[in-house]
């Protein structure tokens, strides 16, 4: 597989896309987040395990590196195009229905609040086959489920190879919930997602 694989003949144009990174986020997210144009088409949200009782600075970190604007996501704002939401401190990150935000302080789901499953699975039910998925670097189970979920939907699935991971875990838990999804090195999902910005 090249850098430059388009998606598959066929597949549902992409309407939004989710992310989710532990340990190790930061390299991995940077060599994809700063990579999209200001005009990119659809909106990019993005759950990173933070600790709970300190200020993320995510937002602000990838705000001086990204083309996009990026802002930490607030309850109940609509989804913009063009625009990175990351999921604040301790609270998990949803999209409701009717394609809104929503955050929420249930109870933390693998140790995580945030929780990728959390955003994953809600935004599945809300965007069905127009969503794609990406599972990153991290130490625990968090987001096999939530790809699952995305792969049920009939959405994309891409997963950053296990032997690129700054830690593996995650990207294993998350291909053996979801086999059919496309394992990729960081330069091949960043073309990817460029490529899905590009779609008619």
């Amino acid at each position: 597989m090249t850098p430059t694989t388009p998606p598959p003949p066929g597949a549902p144009r992409a309407e939004a896309v989710v992310i989710g990174a532990s340990a190790g986020a930061v390299d991995a997210l940077s060599a994809l987040l700063p990579t999209l144009p200001a005009d990119y088409p659809l909106p990019v949200m993005v759950v990173v395990h933070v600790p709970p009782d300190k200020k993320s600075v995510m937002a602000e970190l990838f705000r001086n590196k990204c083309r996009m604007t990026v802002r930490e996501a607030e309850d109940k704002e609509p989804l913009v195009p063009g625009t990175v939401y990351f999921a604040p401190p301790d609270y998990h990150l949803l999209v409701e229905p009717d394609r809104r935000l929503s955050l929420s302080s249930e109870e933390p789901v693998h140790y995580s609040r945030p929780a990728i499953d959390v955003l994953f699975e809600s935004a599945a039910d809300a965007f069905g086959a127009g969503l794609v998925g990406v599972v990153l670097t991290g130490a625990s189970s968090d987001g096999a489920g939530g790809l699952r979920a995305v792969c049920a939907a009939g959405g994309g699935a891409l997963v950053q190879h296990p032997d690129e991971a700054a830690v593996a875990t995650m990207p294993r838990a998350a291909l053996a919930a979801c086999p059919k999804a496309s394992v990729m090195y960081l330069e091949q999902i960043a073309a990817r997602l460029r490529d899905l910005g590009r779609r008619p």
